[in-house]
């Protein structure tokens, strides 16, 4: 006599409605992080020229931080791949370096001499690089198929 409970039989295999919304659902969640990478990139811009009393404060950098890790996060968790890091993170440098470039009417969004833009630019992109490095070396996923 066994004290093993007994084997359950497998579940079939999912069919093809439940693969194309996992599908639809995956796209859905990646479009959604490249959209709140560029909506939380805004508004790290506006809140890097912040002041109070009229010094500057780095609520910027803290805001980048958190909501990189978060966009990182999101993304991974609902694309299912390593590389959905990729999906937040690039539209977020794209729109800091477009936001470093003076325009032809003299416009510049980040200023060389505002600490708080560049500190908020290294600390974002640190933040990035982090997260994607964790997943490279994350261990592979147990496999739920049995």
């Amino acid at each position: 006599m066994s004290i093993a409970p007994p084997q359950a039989p497998a579940p079939p295999p999912p069919g093809r409605s439940w693969r194309l919304l996992d599908l639809a659902l995956r796209v859905a969640g990646g479009a959604v992080a490249v959209v709140g990478a560029v909506a939380t990139g805004l508004l790290e811009l506006i809140l890097s020229t912040a002041r109070v009393d009229g010094r500057l404060i780095g609520v910027s950098v803290l805001v980048a931080v958190v909501a990189n890790i978060a966009l990182a996060w999101f993304a991974y968790a609902t694309v299912g791949r390593r590389w959905a890091v990729v999906l937040p993170g690039a539209p977020w440098f794209v729109l800091m370096g477009a936001a470093a470039v003076r325009t032809s009417e003299g416009d510049l969004l980040l200023a060389g001499d505002n600490w708080v833009g560049l500190a908020m630019i290294v600390a974002g992109a640190m933040t990035f690089a982090v997260m994607g490095f964790r997943q490279i070396l994350a261990p592979p996923p147990a496999r739920r198929d049995g």
